[in-house]
């Protein structure tokens, strides 16, 4: 299958390390020109290096935060100057913290909100001038396994990533006609340093350890294991290619089957 990726312009906000990083990775086994964002120029660095020794295919990068309205201002404009056009956006940003609704202030609302529905907003916004010039485009929100099945003690990213679904299906309809395809994917257990604060926090609170949560949880997959964040990254790469003409306004799960809603 030909994915029809070479030379194409890829951004991937929060791109640094974990789902972000994979996610790049894969882009440049493709050939595409891949635009790193967050916010340690350290870890960029490192993630470029990483990538280009890997692929032989070096992408740039911008430092700056994915809750800075001029940081993503800037990010997008430094796409278009360094590689003369944005044909593919993956929106990706860090997680909010755990906790349940008693636990958790106004602050921390807000706080979630603009991390994990206003920023992906924000991001759509600047690049779809670009898509429209350029007369095509493909969008994929990253998400959680639980705009399927809510996961308890994570109420934040239960509320808010299903205002990114609801966001996703609303622009699928409306950019059809500009020939932009816009998905939504979720993680199940993949291997992230995410993942693991997670199961840190499931151990606190439970009172028992990290392993103990991790047997536990691979019991719940069907694949009995943890998925790879490349594995995760793949479904990306295919969304946003040339191979994908049809699919919009979906979500899609990589859960190794452990979620059983629809």
């Amino acid at each position: 299958m030909e994915f029809g990726l070479k030379d194409k312009s890829v951004l991937v906000t929060a791109s640094s390390t974990g789902l972000g990083k994979a996610t790049a990775l894969e882009f440049a086994r493709e050939g595409a020109n891949v635009m790193l964002f967050s916010r340690s120029k350290e870890k960029l660095e490192a993630a470029k290096n990483d990538i280009k020794s890997r692929t032989g295919k070096e992408p740039s990068y911008t430092v700056g935060d994915v809750t800075s309205p001029k940081d993503l201002l800037r990010v997008v404009a430094s796409t278009v100057d360094k590689f003369g056009h944005i044909y593919a956006l993956v929106n990706n940003a860090g997680g909010p913290p755990a906790g349940t609704f008693d636990d958790l202030a106004d602050e921390d609302w807000q706080k979630a909100y603009e991390l994990n529905l206003l920023s992906f907003m924000r991001t759509i916004r600047e690049v779809l001038p670009h898509m429209r010039r350029l007369g095509t485009g493909r969008i994929v929100n990253y998400t959680s396994s639980s705009i399927k099945q809510v996961i308890d003690n994570l109420i934040l990213s239960n509320t808010f990533r299903m205002g990114v679904v609801g966001l996703t299906k609303s622009l699928s309809r409306e950019l059809g006609k500009d020939n932009i395809l816009i998905n939504v994917m979720g993680p199940g257990r993949i291997s992230t340093d995410r993942m693991r604060q997670i199961d840190e926090a499931m151990a606190d609170r439970q009172g028992v350890s990290p392993e103990q949560v991790y047997q536990d949880s691979i019991k719940t997959i069907p694949l009995g294991r943890y998925g790879t964040p490349e594995e995760y990254a793949r479904l990306a790469v295919f969304l946003c290619s040339e191979a994908n003409t049809y699919i919009t306004g979906q979500a899609f799960l990589v859960d190794g089957g452990m979620t059983r809603a629809y």
